[in-house]
């Protein structure tokens, strides 16, 4: 019997498996990723539930009122974001990616949600960390709740991946290492992506804007993009393909694949951050929120070769000086249009995305479970989101 019988203690929904895709493929995922979702951070925490989550022992007594102030402390300030909405793209594709390298994702619901529980916790850290106020259209979690309450439980969340591989379906021990290993070599890369864009990439920018030459400072923003957002889209991928018994060579290019559609994303994400998302007429997250921040962002980088110096500079140093007011973040929308730093920037993304297709598509044989990862990748890369 697996510790603490997990099993036995969540109401985890169950799926038979079937060899029809159309039937139980990727709709499935889409349909129970919330059941999944609510049964590891329930509405209600009973106790033995609590017990789970903590990983202690069936028979271990908990002093009285714990429960419900665990509940108000980890599982509520999770619950805030995960209810506001989120596109969940991220477990989708986890799904996508094992029905096309020939599994089934009926079973793994539990490490689907866990990958939506996971991202949930990253984004109420970096809001804290950017201070920002609003998310999915909602205030954030460190507004709504202590901010030290808010980046407890953002931190705790990472650790659902923990109690639901306990959950999916058995592997072979060194199997289930390999996935451990993945995803903790994930967070390492995460948080040092992290780390280095609150440190930001102003002397590279700085350098680009006196020489005129943007090399140094893309491929640094580049590079910060793929630590913070591409290492968790490869890590769901290598996951997916772990879960279905992938070959090493699906495996490899599934991984560079989803690396290049959460690097992708990022770069977008960019774009977006001046465009700005509307959900049901409401903005999720203030436009130009990061040129209000004072961050090098892609379209900045791009615009060191598009954009005339002398009006570069003055943007810059604007932005620069303890971030951009409402007036000069409407400015800089402009200017970063109209000199051709968006187009550039979805371009790159475009780019991305298809090289790696290329590289993953002859690996695996043509089904409509292969065309939806496709258009999941470059759906995931282009669309209009959420967090």
């Amino acid at each position: 019997m697996r510790p603490n019988a997990v099993d036995d203690v969540l109401p985890i929904p169950r799926c038979e498996a079937s060899a029809d895709q159309s039937e139980a493929g990727w709709g499935y995922a889409a349909e129970v990723v919330g059941a999944h979702v609510d049964a590891l951070y329930p509405e209600r925490l009973e106790e033995a539930q609590a017990r789970e989550l903590l990983a202690l022992p069936a028979d271990c007594a908990l002093p009285p009122g714990v429960v419900e102030q665990l509940h108000q402390v980890l599982i509520e300030p999770v619950r805030h974001l995960i209810a506001a909405g989120g596109g969940r793209w991220r477990p989708y594709l986890m799904a996508a990616a094992i029905d096309a390298m020939g599994g089934n994702n009926c079973g793994y619901g539990p490490l689907l949600a866990a990958v939506e529980v996971v991202h949930t916790g990253s984004l109420m850290v970096d809001d804290v960390q950017d201070g920002a106020v609003v998310r999915r259209g909602v205030p954030a979690a460190h507004v709504r709740f202590d901010p030290a309450l808010a980046l407890n439980a953002g931190t705790a969340a990472y650790f659902a991946f923990d109690r639901a591989l306990r959950l999916v379906p058995q592997k072979e021990p060194s199997v289930r290492a390999a996935m451990q290993q993945s995803f903790f070599g994930m967070l390492r890369a995460a948080h040092a992506g992290q780390g280095l864009d609150i440190a930001g990439q102003r002397a590279a920018m700085d350098e680009a804007v006196a020489s005129g030459d943007a090399e140094r400072v893309l491929g640094a923003v580049r590079f910060t993009h793929r630590l913070k957002s591409g290492a968790a889209v490869r890590c769901l991928m290598e996951l997916g393909a772990y879960a279905c018994g992938a070959t090493a060579g699906q495996r490899e290019a599934a991984a560079r694949y989803g690396e290049a559609v959460g690097t992708a994303y990022q770069i977008t994400d960019d774009v977006q951050d001046l465009t700005g998302v509307i959900k049901r007429g409401v903005p999720t997250k203030a436009v130009g929120e990061d040129l209000r921040n004072g961050k090098v962002t892609m379209p900045l980088a791009h615009a060191v070769a598009l954009m005339p110096r002398a009006e570069l500079t003055d943007l810059w140093e604007r932005v620069k000086e303890g971030g951009a007011c409402a007036e000069t973040a409407a400015r800089a929308v402009e200017a970063l249009t109209s000199c051709g730093a968006l187009d550039a920037c979805r371009q790159e993304a475009e780019t991305l995305v298809e090289d790696a297709w290329a590289g993953l598509e002859p690996l695996l044989s043509p089904s409509p479970a292969v065309a939806h990862l496709r258009a999941m990748g470059r759906d995931t890369a282009y669309r209009s989101r959420i967090a």
